[in-house]
């Protein structure tokens, strides 16, 4: 007896049946599993993704176990006869991942509608398009993944699907109007519904206007336009689009204009970019790639967005450079071209920052950028309404990463070069993939004869035939093997050849390079490259190799080669020509994974390695020190030793100045923290770490706060240094309890506490215990906070540490006000004013004054909180703390809601997301809700 077949819905809740019975598909995590094997239904997932969409960030180490389980649950789910250890016939393991072939029935059936209603309006029937996509829409029970966890949800993953859905909408309302009146009502109401989840998607908004007005409710369309150019204005600082005012205009002349989708519009002046790279003068092959894509931009409908895959190495953006070049001509309103770094192993530009870069290339002020995505996203696509640009975006993660960063404008064309093969582009927009496999060997050969000249080619054809197989027919390798061969004319091929060929048997395989590689297999095509550099410039190349950051400054290469500008820029110079090293900005400096593990392979034999890497890690702690002193006041645990020669350390002139500095190297001082290098003591890492807490701390970075603190009390345990054991076992701690781990947390405080006293440290002893009583107070054990607050005070009053004091009156108030004693927070927060004030400490009296003032604020002081929290905002200001003047902002918000100013309120909190916002801290979520709460009750 066959079992019964069993079928899944993805489009709202998950649900699953054997037959007509329903099944449990078990807990969130194995639902978010199941939900992510069915989106991506006959195609293998990636464990890193399946990690990425459980866990985040920081999935636990027992994050393979569970999917493991999960899986095994699933499996018995799919196929209740299946043995203890038989294999499935449905959900398979491979490529990395698994492989799920069932799908879901409901997504299924709405795709298949979709493609039923593209066919039918290519072939002139928009009422039969219109009719079918209400039948695919119908299958929607609500966002998918509904029922999941918000931060499952919120992946990428689960919204590109939700993206079809809207996509599906503002098709069907462009068809609706040659539709029957029961089918215009039907997606009337879709669109309705689904304009009021996307306040500002203009392209959706325009189409509800026309069909509101072409179903005989013109005065509901007129008040549309009206609430989206308000909302507009108020939340983006812009006008309403070309799409948006074109179908006001034709809901105001209903009789001159036709219904119709939106059409063009006069453009506002626009900067016309003209970014594309140059074009390779010795370019050669891709015959059949080139022929395919001048079909799609040459045929009858030019394609608007193609991806160009394939593996690492093998000329995915030479040929779209080579394209964009061919075509440049019919985009007259600029091409724009981005580095998305999807690959980057220390960090993806993300798409809000893509979207910065990509709106200031077009013209916009960099402080009239919004800070959220979706305004971003908002704002790029109506400055791109009614143009013609073409966009090359390098080397993308995911089409996640790619879908805010795509224009609305028809008249543009999109092209996109990624190594993972995106899915999700192909299916919800239409894009049109082309693939690179390595070079035939003809056009593998006809490349190394344009870059060496045919002549050596001819001369000895076997040879040359052989290069190009030992470099595995990777435009890549060939551009380096043939680099050398450039260089050095005298060099026969043979002589070449045979050298790779002894690499390749040796123990440093090069074959190896054509994909994901050991390190050691690129050895021989970097030698070629390398060894034809000048003395000055190779050294240069070995210690940039050391530098554990995406990238560095000039000033940092400077430390590093102990050179002069002069002398470094030359180096500089032939690096980047010899494509050793890359400028992803201008004046910062970056090298290939893959390179900068072959050059520090050379540098640990060097004799400069040691003292280059002492200059350097100097500098960045001399410089962290310098630059968070200013934010945050000196409140170092340590006194540091003099900086070593030559290690150069910046000075500031301000809190801003100091703000930037750190916002661009922060990626690269938690490397420094995280990886440490030959030779290395690990005292300036420790010290690193320890000064960056306050920071990470209040932009909401917590899970690199834990990662680095970890790593720091890993090097102070291996120095042996009590006093540095001390100072990250209470980082650590602090950032534990952050995490909300708090067994871990007082493990290592109550350490801490432990260590300080037995060095007879009470200045150390006092802030420990101060931490203890914070984290206290997030648990909601308030008095506890203050039994830990008196034993802080008492050590501060014996060692005569007056800011100390001050702070620890400070927070006790505020725990007063979580206790609800407000009389008592105001007795404690006003000598914190004095003390802090008296000490010269801006941070600590702006800290003081906000706690007073939400103390006043909840006696119902309105007025003095108002005056209390203005003080605050003040100095926060001057001293540039934008984390604490946003968490002012939003207590000066409670206030002016609780005064009966709703107005005011709105416009404090907006301020304070605003900041948040831009520091993409945790927080902003929290106000935003409440700011949605307070909008709907106005």
């Amino acid at each position: 007896m066959h079992p019964e077949p069993i079928t899944f819905a993805v489009l709202g809740p998950l649900r699953g049946w054997h037959g007509d019975t329903e099944i449990d598909p078990g807990p969130p995590k194995q639902q978010a599993l199941l939900s992510l094997l069915l989106l991506r239904s006959g195609h293998p997932v990636p464990l890193h993704e399946i990690l990425d969409v459980l866990w985040g960030e920081n999935p636990p180490d027992t994050a393979l176990t569970v999917v493991y389980r999960h899986v095994g649950a699933l499996r018995r789910l799919l196929e209740p006869e299946l043995p203890a250890r038989g294999s499935s016939r449905w959900l398979t393991r491979g490529a990395g991942g698994y492989r799920l072939d069932v799908a879901a029935d409901d997504l299924t059936r709405f795709r298949d509608l979709r493609q039923q209603a593209a066919g039918a309006a290519e072939k002139g029937r928009p009422d039969t398009a219109a009719e079918l996509l209400t039948r695919a829409l119908a299958r929607w029970r609500g966002p998918v993944g509904t029922g999941l966890p918000a931060e499952i949800r919120s992946h990428p993953v689960f919204a590109t699907v939700d993206n079809e859905r809207l996509t599906a909408i503002k098709t069907a309302a462009e068809y609706a109007s040659t539709a029957g009146p029961e089918i215009a009502a039907r997606v009337l109401e879709l669109v309705r519904q689904a304009a009021t989840g996307h306040p500002l998607d203009e392209a959706l908004q325009a189409r509800l206007m026309l069909l509101l007005a072409g179903t005989g409710h013109q005065a509901e369309a007129l008040r549309v336009y009206q609430s989206v150019r308000t909302a507009l204005a108020d939340e983006l600082g812009l006008d309403p689009g070309a799409e948006l005012r074109a179908a006001h205009r034709r809901v105001l002349q209903p009789d001159s204009v036709p219904p119709a989708a939106p059409g063009p519009a006069p453009a506002a002046p626009m900067t016309r970019p003209a970014q594309l790279p140059a074009g390779l003068s010795v370019f050669a092959g891709r015959h059949h790639e080139l022929d395919r894509l001048r079909e799609l931009s040459d045929g009858p409908a030019p394609a608007t967005l193609v991806t160009i895959g394939g593996m690492a190495g093998v000329g995915k953006t030479t040929l779209g450079v080579q394209w964009a070049h061919r075509i440049a001509d019919r985009y007259p309103d600029g091409q724009l071209h981005l580095d998305l770094r999807g690959f980057h192993p220390d960090g993806v530009l993300t798409s809000a920052g893509a979207l910065r870069v990509l709106l200031e290339a077009l013209g916009t002020p960099p402080g009239g950028v919004p800070s959220g995505l979706d305004a971003r996203s908002a704002l790029f696509r109506s400055l791109l309404a009614d143009r013609r640009v073409l966009i090359l975006l390098d080397n993308a993660r995911d089409s996640a990463h790619v879908l805010p960063l795509l224009p609305g404008a028809p008249g543009c064309l999109t092209v996109v070069t990624s190594r993972h093969q995106l899915y999700d582009l192909a299916v919800s927009h239409g894009a049109t993939a082309v693939s690179l496999d390595p070079l035939p060997a003809g056009e593998a050969t006809a490349l190394l004869s344009r870059r060496i000249g045919g002549g050596r080619t001819e001369r000895e054809p076997e040879a040359a035939a052989e290069i190009v197989e030992l470099c595995g027919r990777l435009p890549l390798t060939l551009a380096m093997v043939s680099a050398r061969a450039a260089m050095n004319p005298g060099f026969t091929l043979s002589a070449i050849a045979a050298e790779l060929r002894r690499d390749r048997d040796g123990p440093d395989p090069f074959s190896g390079f054509t994909g994901e590689t050991e390190r050691s297999d690129a050895r021989s095509v970097f030698d070629w490259s390398y060894r034809v550099l000048s003395p000055e410039a190779a050294r240069l190349f070995r210690l940039l190799a050391l530098h554990p950051g995406p990238d560095c400054s000039r000033t940092t290469a400077e430390v590093l080669a102990g050179t002069p500008g002069a002398e470094l820029r030359r180096s500089l110079t032939e690096l980047l020509r010899a494509s050793l090293i890359t400028e992803p900005a201008p004046g910062r400096y970056g090298c290939h994974d893959l390179l900068r593990a072959y050059g520090a392979a050379l540098a640990r034999s060097a004799p400069d390695t040691g003292p280059a890497r002492s200059r350097a890690l100097d500098h960045y702690l001399h410089s962290a020190h310098a630059a968070l002193s200013l934010l945050y006041g000196d409140r170092a645990p340590f006194r540091l030793d003099p900086a070593v020669d030559g290690a150069s350390p910046l000075t500031f002139t301000g809190p801003a100045d100091a703000a930037a500095w750190i916002d661009t190297e922060l990626q690269v001082l938690l490397a420094v923290v995280e990886r440490p290098g030959d030779g290395d003591t690990g005292r300036q890492r420790w010290q690193l770490a320890v000064l960056l807490d306050p920071h990470l701390d209040r932009t909401g970075r917590w899970a690199a706060q834990r990662r680095i603190q970890t790593a720091a009390r890993t090097a102070a345990l291996r120095l042996g240094d009590k006093h540095a054991l001390a100072c990250t076992e209470r980082a650590l701690g602090f950032a534990e309890g952050r995490s909300d781990r708090y067994p871990e947390a007082d493990r290592h405080l109550d350490h801490a506490v432990a260590l300080f006293t037995e060095i007879g440290d009470q200045g150390g002893q006092a802030r420990t215990h101060r931490l203890i009583a914070f984290l206290a107070n997030r648990r909601g054990e308030h008095h506890r906070a203050l039994d830990h607050y008196r034993v802080a005070a008492e050590l501060y009053l014996s060692i005569g540490q007056v800011t100390g004091r001050a702070a620890v009156h400070n927070e006790a108030g505020w725990t007063y006000i979580l206790l609800g004693d407000y009389a008592k927070a105001l007795d404690e927060c006003r000598p914190a004013i004095d003390h802090h004030r008296a000490a010269g400490d801006l941070n600590g009296e702006a800290a003081a004054w906000d706690s007073l003032g939400y103390a006043q604020h909840h006696l119902g002081a309105y007025d003095e909180a108002r005056e209390s929290f203005g003080n605050a905002l003040r100095i926060y200001r001057e001293v540039y703390d934008r984390y604490l003047e946003a968490d002012t902002l939003s207590h000066l918000g409670d206030t002016e809601q609780a005064a009966g100013h709703p107005a005011a309120a709105s416009a404090a909190w907006q301020q304070a997301l605003t900041i948040l916002d831009d520091l993409a801290h945790p927080d902003a979520t929290a106000l935003r809700t409440k700011l949605t709460t307070l909008d709907r009750s106005l």
